[in-house]
């Protein structure tokens, strides 16, 4: 490393120039890359962008320096205006991309390049540039040019099929599919993008060449739904919504509880069963408050307490004891001593004075020095030791850097030069025949379940050698989870299939580990070993692996490492730049110690799951699956990229405590500002817009059973032809909604008509016709749809066909951003999926260790393998 001056404090993209031109579609990136340390100046034309007149406002006040919603999303960016329509703004905007590292562009296609902006041109004026390109459908394909809408992409997505409220009692549903609020598919591509500009980035490090990064929302979106997808692939098997809980193929016993006061808590049971289950711990709290009722018969303490009749009992029961407290009685608590994922259902703001997330520095207060006044703003993605998350600047007034960047951005920014002392081999190819975004780095994978196995999945893709460490004294729960089990009779079985087949009894927790088809989805592309932690030789094996690694990941409760003396301090031993992530429900850092969450008890506790339903006096309705898992996952994988393009550049390796909750806290959007600044709590709107004005902006049922369409109207000629469309032309010139303010006025009203109008329609045929006529539109898909219909999907190639020892050969999901010069492959630089439990064993001793097969038979002997 030389004699070089390191600033420890130095954030993740120090140095990094970004431009950012468009809309809601590229905001989030930006905002996570700002986050980061990178300096991001907002491209804005004359008057300001148009989600400047996105709500809410301060003190409810139309204004393009009083939305809240920018405010929220450009936290942190500068803003110069641009009029790219203008030779002058064009010979500006010529200047600021030759100096930019980055360009984030969510404009409609083709808008640069008719400006004379193509990628080729602005390649040739700077070589290094990254050219972040986000859009709807993917600039290709027979929807490229497709309209969409946060809601489009929420129902093409699966998201909204995962997504709503119990059938009635015959199984069908009187509430239509639900949306979960607050611009959730923005984010989900957002933060897909960001993560793939950081891995470029690295790249970039090595070969001084930028590249083009596509992402299309649509393919984002429609990855991100946890087991509808492998259900279908592997066992034709359909999901169906269920009321603040996993969708599933089969009904469960509820999980939300209602206390005394009419709030609600999560009494989370996780749908994998593999160890410590949860019925001993629920009775003891129970009998604790004197309700345990009839739970000591002597019935069960036998199998019978795994019939739906006795989850139901226990489920009953405590639903009683909940009815009997009031909320802030916090029973959740008592809970979680008895290790019971328990979590209250919390309206976002609620957490913006808890002391656990204030010591983590998930919120902070901005000042506004124009107002006079400061506000409360959702601060860190995750805590990072020795670092703070960047604080200011406020968000910018429209042009208000315009002077200070054209000072400032006067010439070319050239990549930092490496420090890392690791010496890069040749470039590695992956199976697109080209190189792989990471060279040379390998990964210490010591995660479980999806929310920290997931990162890897990513890595694994742009390259990493991810290698999985587990034994099965504690082996990862999801090698039996019971969903996405794939059948026995493999591939052939499920093809020859005209009806879904039977979940494999053998998935239990005494089952085969490599069963699980959600399982080797998950851990794509890595390698595995088998090491029993608790025999000395296998911890020195490990402390080897660590010593020749750049990252160890870990999914464990906090303090495990530290109680297992692999800290923090002890891995800097071992090598003093590793890079140390570790996830868990609510993080190591702050006062709830151990605190034990799955995805759904997260999004309770962070406010995700109230910010999902219909109004009360509706319940929550929940993401119906373990958002925050896959989230969470995605913001693991970005951390880790960010930890790794810093280390590079400094020459410094961090630890880094993230969590779930954290996750959740990020994703709520302008709740928490809106209660700072207006004093307002959170209230679900369903699927209406009143944010981004719309009418009608909903899902309306069609012809088939449980089918829906998402329409989403945001101005008068879209609602024209909306009701040309749908065959009612007079509605259109209906008094109570000619015009979009009498819409919103009259919109219960409104989507009655509409419903009427769509029911008798097949939802395909429509989708085509209101896309054709220029509305946002889109088929409420399910995972049959998305994996057998969707042409857009085909069209992106949004599954890979990978093997798997045991499974054979079955498709799984791709990384959704499209690399131009170093394109990710999900099956990894090993081309399979996910490995069998302890696949890799020997390979991985004789090649990192040197230790032949007498030796290893000898460590299997010892019990250490």
């Amino acid at each position: 490393m030389g004699d070089e001056k390191i600033e420890t404090n130095s954030r993740f993209l120090d140095g990094v120039r970004v431009l950012e031109i468009g809309d809601e579609l590229g905001e989030y990136c930006g905002k996570v890359l700002a986050g980061l340390g990178a300096d991001v100046v907002r491209v804005e034309p004359p008057g300001g962008e148009v989600t400047r007149t996105y709500g809410p406002f301060v003190d409810d006040e139309p204004h393009p320096e009083r939305s809240l919603y920018f405010w929220h999303y450009n936290f942190g960016k500068r803003s110069i205006v641009v009029d790219l329509d203008s030779t002058a703004g064009r010979a500006e905007f010529a200047r600021l991309v030759a100096a930019a590292d980055v360009l984030i562009d969510s404009r409609p296609r083709n808008f640069l390049a008719d400006r004379g902006f193509d990628h080729d041109r602005m390649s040739d004026v700077n070589e290094g540039l990254i050219y972040c390109r986000i859009s709807p459908f993917g600039d290709t394909g027979p929807w490229a040019d497709h309209a969409g809408s946060d809601l489009v992409h929420l129902a093409l997505g699966g998201v909204m099929m995962n997504c709503g409220y119990d059938p009635d009692p015959s199984g069908t549903y009187d509430t239509p599919p639900i949306a979960p609020q607050m611009w959730q598919s923005y984010q989900i591509a957002g933060e897909m993008a960001a993560m793939s500009v950081v891995a470029a980035l690295i790249s970039r490090l090595d070969t001084g060449r930028g590249q083009v990064l596509s992402t299309s929302v649509h393919q984002a979106v429609s990855q991100n739904t946890e087991t509808d997808v492998p259900d279908w692939v592997f066992l034709g098997q359909t999901h169906y919504r269920l009321t603040c809980r996993h969708s599933t193929t089969t009904s469960r016993s509820p999980s939300l509880s209602l206390t005394k006061d009419g709030r609600y808590l999560l009494p989370y049971r996780t749908y994998v069963r593999s160890q410590n289950d949860e019925w001993d711990s629920t009775v003891e709290l129970l009998r604790n408050h004197g309700m345990h009722g009839d739970l000591d018969d002597p019935k069960y303490a036998t199998d019978h307490r795994d019939t739906d009749e006795a989850r139901a009992h226990l489920a009953a029961l405590v639903d009683q004891l909940v009815g009997r407290l009031l909320y802030d009685r916090d029973l959740w608590r008592e809970a979680q001593k008895l290790d019971l994922p328990w979590t209250p259902i919390r309206r976002p703001e609620e957490n913006a004075t808890d002391p656990h997330w204030l010591v983590r520095g998930s919120f902070f207060d901005v000042h506004h020095p124009e107002l006079g006044r400061s506000f409360t703003y959702v601060g860190a993605k995750w805590v990072t030791e020795g670092m703070s998350w960047p604080r200011g600047p406020r968000p910018p007034l429209v042009g208000e850097h315009s002077d200070e960047v054209a000072s400032e951005w006067l010439t070319p920014n050239r990549p930092p030069a490496t420090v890392s002392e690791r010496v890069s081999p040749r470039p590695r190819l992956s199976k697109r025949g080209k190189p792989f975004p990471l060279t040379d780095v390998r990964i210490v994978d010591l995660s479980w379940m999806l929310a920290s196995a997931g990162a890897g999945r990513f890595l694994s893709a742009m390259g990493a050698d991810v290698i999985k460490v587990e034994h099965l004294s504690r082996p990862d729960r999801m090698r039996f989870s019971p969903l996405g089990a794939c059948p026995p009779g493999g591939r052939e079985e499920r093809d020859r299939a005209r009806e879904p087949l039977p979940t494999p009894a053998s998935n239990g927790t005494s089952g085969n580990p490599n069963r699980s088809g959600s399982f080797m989805e998950i851990n794509a592309g890595k390698r595995a070993i088998s090491l029993n932690l608790k025999n000395p030789k296998s911890r020195a094996i490990l402390e080897e692996m660590i010593a020749d690694a750049d990252i160890v990941v870990e999914g464990f409760s906090p303090g495990t490492m530290k109680r297992m003396g692999l800290g923090y301090d002890r891995l800097r031993e071992l090598k003093n730049d590793i890079i140390y992530v570790q996830q868990s429900g609510l993080g190591e850092l702050g006062t709830y110690g151990r605190a034990r969450t799955f995805g759904p008890s997260a999004q309770a506790i962070s406010g995700i799951s109230d910010m999902s339903g219909l109004p009360e006096p509706f319940p929550p309705a929940g993401i119906g699956y373990s958002y925050l898992d896959w989230f969470g996952a995605y913001n693991m994988a970005t951390a880790i990229l960010a930890a790794l393009h810093r280390r590079d550049v400094t020459g410094l390796g961090c630890h880094i405590d993230a969590s779930q909750g954290e996750t959740g806290l990020y994703l709520t959007g302008t709740a928490v500002l809106d209660h700072s600044v207006n004093g307002r709590h959170w209230s679900r709107y369903g699927n209406r817009s009143p944010y981004r004005v719309a009418a009608p902006h909903g899902a309306f049922p069609t012809a088939g059973d449980d089918r829906w369409i998402a329409i989403a109207c945001f101005t008068d000629d879209q609602w024209r032809a909306t009701a040309s469309v749908l065959g009612v032309p007079a509605l259109a010139s209906d008094a109570r909604f000619s015009t979009l303010a009498a819409r919103i006025e009259n919109q219960d009203q409104l989507e009655s008509s509409v419903r009427e109008a769509t029911r008798r329609r097949e939802p395909f045929e429509l989708m085509a016709e209101l896309q054709a006529a220029g509305v946002a539109a889109g088929v409420c898909q399910t995972a049959q749809d998305r994996v057998e219909h969707d042409p857009q999907l085909a069209h992106l190639g949004w599954m890979t066909e990978l093997d798997q020892l045991e499974l054979g050969r079955w498709p799984v999901k791709e990384h959704p951003t499209q690399f131009s010069e170093t394109p990710t492959y999900i099956g990894g630089r090993w081309d399979r999926s996910g490995p069998n439990y302890g696949q890799d064993t020997d390979a991985v001793l004789k090649e990192l260790l040197g230790l032949d097969s007498a030796e290893i038979e000898a460590l299997r002997r010892d019990g250490a393998l």
